[in-house]
């Protein structure tokens, strides 16, 4: 009976227009930025956020809140039309829905992405909504020895996500992991790797990676060919719907996304960001349908699972934010930010001093997923018309908006110079078979893994013995490890290596 009158006070709060007025707006908003590459959830918000002082407090989280899913959804355009991933949960989506688009299958592929979005949107906020408070129990329970190891079955998991071969795999890792230790170490405050450039003492930004590597690297491999050779935005496209088909095999990878990016998206630390990677090497492991698109060329389950996992993680992610004050990311970050403004202090305590706040909040994000499907999927004619352009006249538009995008989150040209440069070594990436998604991967949980692994050693005084003693740390290495044995192991390597063969 608490939760049903609590989500009556919070309906009673996201219900009044001038609150769904700025609900709109921030769905409107995120999903406009969203579709241009490059400009993430975190560079709008922090764009963004000074609008929001004038505002009430409820107004200005629901307007934010909006602007985050509604980018999360955004990104997922541009991942599947033009294989440019607005931001890190984007970059599994492109791997098969780029290629349905490539056969002319894009409108079921944004169909998939939507229906998924808002699925898992919704159940998200209901497990924030019923679970919230006897949830923290278990994030209470992680430390630094439980977040490495998270982290290292994170990394164990998109070995075995990489198409090809393990040993590419995991060289794309090491280097993600070594681009993620360029910058200021956390510790000592000293610049490691940085070789006296001034821009690089803050690290190299994970949106200048994700554009050179994905968006640049792509363009520079479609130039290299001849243009009767090209394959982008030259099939014709064929039914914007899914089919009775697609819904059969988009439904179990709905519900499997969904729960898999509940439970991750509540660990504070990057949970969310797994979410999407977990599901799509899920999906892989469950036996394929006979005559089922192998996944890699446009498998409409590699769509529908991570899409649904990346938002039910966006969702509950607000879970250690509202009820422990940890923001789990960046964007979480800002929502901090924004509550400090209004004299919000985040935490507990938002749940018994300000429900109007907490619940209010909760309820608008029903409200806003109802709003993303109503207004995206009638657009998605739109977003097709994107493929009957000439590549001669997008290319450059692309290589434009990835410059604003990229130049906008620090206001630096040097990170144009930067995404040039991983765009050459995204084209060499093509041309030597390797798979970026584990690269982008490492280098997100690269700083996350060592500071984790830092602190645990400093609070147990330099014993290792530390990860293996506690039971949750030494159950997820565990995992990991029985993971890189199956993978090993030479029968299945062998029928891993077929699957991934492409015809």
């Amino acid at each position: 009976m608490d939760l049903l009158s609590n989500l009556a006070l919070g309906f009673g709060v996201a219900f009044t227009p001038i609150n769904l007025l700025y609900a709109f707006a921030g769905c409107m908003l995120g999903t406009l930025i969203g579709v241009l590459p490059g400009i993430g959830p975190v560079a709008t918000i922090a764009m963004l956020l000074p609008a929001t002082y004038a505002l009430p407090p409820v107004s200005a989280l629901i307007m934010l809140a909006g602007i985050y899913y509604g980018a999360q959804y955004g990104g997922s355009t541009t991942a599947i039309l033009v294989n440019l991933p607005g931001e890190s949960s984007s970059v599994v989506t492109c791997i098969d829905g780029y290629q349905m688009a490539r056969k002319g299958r894009a409108g079921p592929a944004l169909a998939a992405a939507g229906m998924g979005s808002f699925f898992a949107g919704c159940v998200g906020t209901l497990i924030l909504a019923a679970f919230a408070p006897p949830l923290t129990e278990l994030a209470f329970k992680f430390g630094p020895a439980e977040y490495f190891a998270l982290m290292v079955l994170g990394l164990i998991g998109a070995v075995v996500l990489a198409s090809g071969s393990l040993l590419k795999a995991i060289s794309m890792i090491v280097l993600g992991l070594l681009l993620g230790l360029v910058g200021t170490d956390v510790n000592s405050g000293v610049a490691r790797f940085s070789f006296d450039i001034p821009e690089l003492t803050d690290g190299i930004g994970f949106v200048v990676i994700a554009m050179g590597v994905f968006g640049y690297g792509e363009i520079i491999s479609n130039l290299a060919t001849p243009s009767d050779d090209r394959e982008v935005f030259t099939a014709k496209v064929t039914g914007l719907m899914p089919t009775k088909e697609d819904f059969k095999n988009m439904a179990p990878a709905m519900l499997r996304g969904t729960a898999l990016g509940s439970m991750l998206g509540i660990l504070p630390g990057g949970g969310a960001l797994l979410a999407a990677f977990a599901a799509y090497a899920l999906e892989k492991k469950i036996k394929m349908k006979p005559g089922e698109v192998p996944f890699g060329q446009g498998n409409i389950r590699g769509v529908a699972g991570p899409e649904s996992a990346n938002n039910a993680g966006a969702q509950t992610s607000f879970i250690p934010l509202l009820t422990l004050g940890i923001p789990p990311n960046a964007v979480m970050a800002l929502m901090v930010g924004a509550m400090t403004i209004h004299n919000i202090q985040p935490g507990p305590q938002v749940m018994t001093s300000n429900p109007q706040l907490f619940w209010g909040l909760i309820a608008s994000m029903w409200i806003g997923n109802a709003m993303l499907i109503i207004l995206n999927l009638p657009l998605i004619g739109m977003w097709i018309k994107l493929l009957t352009v000439p590549y001669r006249y997008l290319f450059p538009s692309i290589v434009l908006f990835c410059a604003i995008g990229v130049y906008s989150t620090n206001n630096n040209a040097f990170d144009i110079w930067t995404v040039g440069a991983f765009g050459v070594i995204g084209y060499l990436f093509v041309k030597l078979g390797c798979e970026p998604a584990p690269l982008l991967l490492g280098f997100i949980l690269g700083p996350m893994m060592e500071e984790n692994l830092r602190r645990a050693l400093l609070l147990s005084r330099g014993d290792w013995s530390v990860f293996v003693t506690r039971p949750l740390s030494a159950g997820l290495l565990a995992a990991g490890l029985l993971m890189l044995i199956i993978v090993l192991l030479p029968s299945v390597k062998n029928k891993r290596e077929e699957a991934f063969v492409e015809e």
